[in-house]
């Protein structure tokens, strides 16, 4: 499937699946080595697909929806639902259904179809009408050059809020303060301490919201708050019109209110941390939307620029001589605070999922802020997340900014979606890998065993946007019977349906269902070979691998994938036995096992020379992203920008440097322009200002502007780095190309070329090793 080049390769329906052909017994799909999985982006945009104004129709025994799939029987009116086969009438609005005139759920083109299910969010908050919230929570423990940077980020991002957006704003340091908006006589703060957690009902009663509010409400508030009421509003909405109100009301208080806000002023010790209260304050911002908001579509901004060191959701002491915790000290229990604040971020995930709110994460500092520990709180609420240097980096700043573009460049931010999954009899669901929360449905349909969010048939997405990608794991029923499921029926069906509530406050539902064939794969694997889709299985290798290496103590990951991928090719190559020379694989799994030789040498399986921060943000994305993005994470491209040819695919190999050639590295989290020796010394004499080398000029210019096209498009935004040959930045580039030449064999190598100073084996050995255990008897 992958010779073909293809535009689009998830079409309408945004599926893809590693097996696209299924084996039809759970110890055939046992013998396939690689999972039966599918991952899907439940709301990237395309212009095919059509949106109904309608609601849909639903099978009475499965509550599946009619689809294109759907056997109809035009006389008697009935429907027979693919999944179950159950006869179900059509309504009476139905009537004149007939061959000719087809609604547009059954035109066989439609496999993915929306419905516009109303405006049942429609949040109706006194005079506002509240269909999204951003509460910004601002850190204030920085050096003044960071804080000036993050006060203007934040001043331009209210700016391109729409003016309906309902927007808060909490600072914190040593203790948290909410801001009270609504107050604009003068700047009006509540403080929570920040050394112990504080339960949401202490929240409101503080705030003097919610039920306690009647009594605590102080003077000046009961104006605002007060002249709802008058108009019989219930109590609880009074915190809205004072700590929220609409971006367009409340930009001039709170630009005035950045430019007054300071550092925090609290003393800090020589030789000490200053003392941060992040998880404190994030829980606050919960409590107060939770309180105000519950179940309308809000984000909790976070803006960290260092760990937290006070309260609950601590990562590290005060002191300074303790190291922030490594990959070495999980490995050997050795991180103290690390089990009691992942436990504390858990229990906030869940009160976040349970008011439908996200938490999205940017942390810019040049140490680790408790990314690793926080990943559980933005990963089940669909939250971004952003790790940078600095906030003035254009990491930061370019993609903070892409968050509330509107238009062309926006995200596509929606909120409140749930993912149902309905299938044919005999395959079960094990779960999802991705930003989710399993809701525990149970059903018929899942498995015993569970991978990720599992043990359900729906997930609660709070977050999702247009690239947002779930990866699913099905299992087949070990069904001892003899008729082995799609015996009567050669065609397995897959139905995902998605409610959610776009940008403009419309709930929608996407309704795509896919079909596949069952195929005997004991009788003959020829189908089943064709079927296989590489870059597919790759990305799934990597997320289940690293889902492993996550939550199984002592689980060796190169070792895993190594069995596996010697394991495959026993099953899947073609050769005599114990002649390796022999061996040939199928040009349907010809790019497999180089996918396999990059993951194993990838920063999600190598985690040396990253902090468990970064290799918890590089996870978090690899689980987002569809997987053409993830594919290029696993295995960067390489473009080569010669004289004497147009740009071109370089191998990614330390062969494909050359001194008078220009490579262009995109690693997804990075993109490097990497200048060969020659061309870096001519432009160091400034050929290219010279009229007669324009050729020159528009060498250089070329490698330029396809990087910015590349950054354009993607969020977060990579890092940019140009380099030249042997500079000190130029190990972006090595480390990520293959070593076929290394200081071993140094003498072999062509003038210009390059070497790579390392012991790993290069991808030919790891062929060569991999054909003689392939194929041992």
């Amino acid at each position: 499937m992958s010779e073909i080049p293809n535009a689009d390769p998830e079409g309408i329906d945004s599926v893809r699946m590693t097996w696209n052909n299924w084996p039809r017994t759970k110890v055939e799909a046992s013998k396939c080595v690689i999972p039966l999985a599918a991952s899907i982006s439940p709301i990237r945009s395309n212009p095919e697909i059509p949106t109904l104004p309608y609601l849909p129709l639903r099978c009475k025994t499965c509550t599946s929806i009619m689809n294109c799939f759907s056997r109809v029987d035009f006389t008697a009116k009935i429907w027979i639902c693919p999944f179950c086969f159950q006869r179900n009438h059509f309504p009476p609005h139905y009537s004149m259904i007939s061959e000719t005139n087809l609604p547009a759920e059954l035109y066989s083109q439609y496999t993915t179809i929306e419905y516009t299910i109303g405006d049942k969010n429609h949040n109706p908050v006194g005079e506002f009408d509240v269909k999204s919230a951003f509460v910004f929570v601002l850190d204030t423990c920085m050096i003044e050059e960071e804080f000036e940077y993050v006060k203007s980020e934040v001043k331009r991002a209210v700016g391109l809020l729409p003016e309906n957006a309902m927007v808060g704003f909490v600072t914190f340091g040593t203790q948290v303060q909410v801001h009270e908006l609504g107050f604009s006589d003068m700047s009006k703060v509540y403080v929570f301490r920040g050394t112990k957690e504080i339960s949401k009902d202490q929240i409101m009663e503080q705030l003097g919201i919610g039920g306690a509010g009647r009594r605590n409400v102080p003077g000046g508030a009961v104006g605002v708050g007060g002249y709802q009421q008058q108009r019989g509003m219930p109590m609880q909405n009074s915190g809205v019109s004072r700590f929220l109100l609409p971006a367009s009301d409340c930009e001039f208080t709170l630009n005035s209110l950045l430019d007054e806000l300071q550092t925090d002023q609290w003393p800090v010790a020589p030789g000490n941390r200053p003392s941060r209260c992040t998880g404190v304050a994030l829980s606050v911002a919960a409590g107060l939307l939770g309180a105000c908001l519950p179940g309308t579509g809000a984000r909790i901004v976070a803006l960290v620029g260092g760990p937290c060191t006070e309260g609950p959701g601590a990562i590290i002491s005060k002191d300074l001589s303790d190291p922030v915790r490594s990959h070495k000290d999980l490995d050997k229990d050795a991180a103290p605070y690390f089990k009691k604040a992942v436990k504390f971020y858990d229990s906030l995930a869940k009160q976040l999922v349970s008011q439908g709110h996200v938490l999205d994460l940017f942390a810019s500092a040049l140490d680790q802020v408790g990314v690793a520990e926080m990943k559980v709180a933005v990963e089940r609420t669909g939250g971004l997340v952003v790790l940078s240097e600095s906030f003035g980096h254009s990491v930061f700043k370019d993609s903070f900014k892409r968050v509330f573009d509107s238009g062309e460049k926006s995200l596509g931010l929606c909120f409140n979606g749930t993912l149902e999954i309905n299938c044919s009899k005999d395959i079960k669901i094990q779960g999802i890998i991705g930003p989710c929360t399993s809701l525990e449905k149970k059903g018929p349909s899942v498995a015993d065993t569970v991978i990720g969010e599992g043990n359900t048939t729906a997930w609660k997405m709070c977050g999702l946007d247009k690239s947002s990608c779930f990866t699913v794991f099905f299992d087949i029923s070990s069904s001892e019977k003899s008729n082995a499921p799609g015996s009567a029926n050669p065609q397995l069906y897959l139905q995902f349906l998605t409610s959610y509530q776009n940008p403009e406050g419309l709930t929608l539902l996407r309704v795509t269902t896919v079909t596949r064939r069952w195929v005997d794969s004991a009788v003959n694997s020829e189908e089943l070979v064709q079927g296989f889709d590489q870059e597919t299985a790759a990305v799934v290798m990597a997320r289940f691998t690293s889902l492993k290496m996550e939550s199984e103590e002592g689980f060796d990951a190169t070792r895993w994938l190594d069995r596996n991928l010697i394991r495959f090719c026993s099953k899947f190559g073609e050769y005599r036995k114990d002649d390796p020379s022999s061996f040939t694989l199928n040009s349907f799994f010809s790019f497999f096992p180089q996918f396999m030789f990059n993951l194993r040498r990838s920063q999600f399986v190598q985690v040396f020379n990253n902090s468990p921060d970064e290799t918890a943000y590089f996870r978090m994305l690899l689980n987002r992203e569809n997987i053409t993005n993830a594919a290029v994470m696993i295995q960067p491209s390489l473009i080569s920008y010669s004289f004497n040819s147009l740009p071109q695919p370089a191998l990614l190999d330390v062969a494909s440097i050359g001194a008078d050639r220009i490579l262009l590295l995109d690693s997804y989290f990075s993109v490097v322009v990497f200048h060969g020796m020659t061309i870096a010394q001519w432009r160091n004499l400034g050929y290219q200002n010279q009229p007669e080398h324009q050729v020159f000029a528009q060498l250089l210019q070329a490698p330029k502007d396809d990087a910015q096209a590349i950054i354009h498009e993607r969020f977060p935004v990579p890092r940019l780095v140009v380099c030249d040959q042997h500079g000190s930045q130029a190990r972006f580039l090595l480390a990520k190309l293959n070593p076929s030449a290394t200081y071993n064999n140094a003498n072999e190598m062509a003038a210009g070329s390059d070497i790579i100073f390392t012991d790993d084996v290069s991808l030919q050995v790891f062929f060569e090793h991999l054909q003689r255990l392939a194929v041992q008897s």
